[in-house]
């Protein structure tokens, strides 16, 4: 009888283990749905293991990453900066994305090879990805380094240009060295949003000198403890649009700036990818007359983990709510229209409040009901 009952504990631990550690059960899994022409990639192409200055062994990133449903990831360690280089000697710079991609193969997560070029103002810091050998970024002068960026193929950004470390006000600024990178087509992107922080000044940059909008956990700790996913939250990420899910279409994409940033629940980039991305979030389910009034109800499901907050800006006013309503995360959300007569169609107009397409200022969609 006491073996039995020890044989029971001992597979209780073991069920309650499995379903602990199963990446894929818990739903902090981050879900957009595809847009017309092109699936959407969940990316976070700025991360730190013990191979630079992070606190853990690759495995860890692989594991939250199925855990949040990430599609690909990368391993951007410090070239110049090594602080575990004593206890975690490695002189191969690719070290760190061998390890990663080799703990990644057997799952659908791809692992792009990437490092951060770690330098003071100017250029700062800086990602490079799609690489083919960080060994050969170790090159001292500052500008140097990006053409053998361009020679392997690679991409460029420009990390957290408002980290308070290198930038004392949290301001991102263009310089000289900057401008001149762009111009040579050194320099392709730049976060707008990194870690805990958003920047509307990189935001205007990249609009301002076509550079790609990318945002980035830059995770050196645990993504649950800093982004409290647990409590809801979840790590920042961008969204590239691309023709399938392969390095080679997510490459295209970050060059071709089909990119939109998510932090905090608020989405950044240029209209031309935010709207359609939004509107293939929010479907009209159905929409129907109470009785005989002149008032609807129309159900709007939204297919993503954002909570949508939006601003009437119809011509119809609403019944239940005053002009801000949220719409909730996959989910199908109801609200009242006042049509004030007999309609077997209406287009509904809002300003999506928590998306960004330039600093404060917000796009706008059209819905279209059908009673």
């Amino acid at each position: 009888m006491k073996n039995t009952i020890t044989f029971l504990l001992l597979f209780m631990v073991i069920v309650a283990s499995a379903q602990t550690f199963n990446p894929h059960q818990h739903n902090r899994a981050i879900h957009f749905p595809d847009v017309p022409g092109f699936k959407t990639i969940v990316c976070d192409f700025h991360q730190h293991t013990v191979f630079s200055d992070g606190s853990v062994w690759p495995d860890i990133r692989v594991q939250e990453a199925l855990r949040d449903s990430v599609h690909a990831i990368s391993m951007t360690e410090h070239l110049e900066y090594q602080p575990h280089g004593k206890d975690i000697p490695h002189p191969d710079r690719n070290r760190s994305y061998q390890e990663t991609e080799r703990i990644a193969r057997p799952y659908d997560l791809l692992v792009i090879p990437g490092a951060e070029i770690t330098r003071s103002m100017p250029p700062g810091h800086n990602n490079a990805i799609f690489i083919q050998d960080a060994n050969k970024l170790m090159i001292q002068d500052s500008i140097e380094v990006f053409r053998e960026v361009k020679r392997q193929g690679g991409f460029a950004f420009w990390n957290h240009p408002n980290w308070i470390a290198q930038r004392r006000d949290g301001t991102a600024r263009m310089t000289p060295t900057h401008e001149y990178l762009v111009k040579e087509g050194l320099l392709h992107g730049i976060e707008v949003v990194n870690d805990l922080t958003y920047s509307d000044e990189a935001l205007q940059i990249a609009l301002d000198y076509d550079l790609t909008i990318v945002g980035t956990s830059d995770i050196h700790g645990l993504v649950d403890w800093q982004y409290k996913v647990p409590e809801g939250g979840h790590r920042p990420i961008t969204l590239a649009f691309a023709t399938e899910k392969s390095a080679a279409a997510i490459k295209d994409a970050f060059f071709a700036q089909r990119t939109v940033a998510w932090f905090n629940n608020t989405l950044i980039g240029r209209e031309d990818q935010l709207v359609p991305l939004i509107k293939a979030c929010l479907i009209v389910e159905k929409a129907s007359y109470i009785g005989t009034a002149q008032v609807a109800e129309v159900s709007i499901m939204n297919d993503s983990d954002v909570e949508y907050i939006l601003m009437n800006k119809s011509a119809y006013t609403l019944h239940a709510n005053a002009d801000i309503i949220s719409i909730h995360p996959n989910t199908t959300t109801t609200i009242q229209v006042k049509t004030l007569e007999d309609l077997e169609e209406f287009t509904m107009t809002f300003e999506v409040l928590n998306a960004v397409t330039a600093p404060k200022q917000h796009p706008s969609i059209e819905l279209v009901v059908k009673l």
